[in-house]
């Protein structure tokens, strides 16, 4: 995942890669707790396809048992959030 992007970055991010999946759909119409399969009418190889797509946009690894949390588009926002890199931890300085 690029540097500290803001939970906007990320929920716009999601939001491409969904555009990519189901390029028919209205992305501006989303509800953000309901579920994307039935918004979408996405079966699961396009949600396959959509985890792919964020791994390629972000470079975030998405375990198999992780892909229930992106049922949502704020579930997936959230846990993209909770993964994102903190820009204030720094490990010890190299000398």
């Amino acid at each position: 995942m690029t540097a500290a992007m803001t939970k906007d970055e990320l929920r716009a991010t999601v939001l491409r890669v969904l555009g990519d999946i189901a390029p028919e759909a209205d992305l501006a119409s989303l509800e953000p707790g309901v579920d994307l399969r039935e918004q979408l009418d996405l079966d699961s190889m396009d949600i396959l396809n959509f985890v792919v797509g964020l791994h390629t946009a972000l470079g975030v690894d998405v375990p198999e048992a992780d892909y229930p949390k992106f049922a949502t588009l704020d579930g997936g926002v959230e846990y993209l959030v909770a993964r994102r890199p903190c820009s204030s931890t720094s490990s010890s300085p190299s000398i």
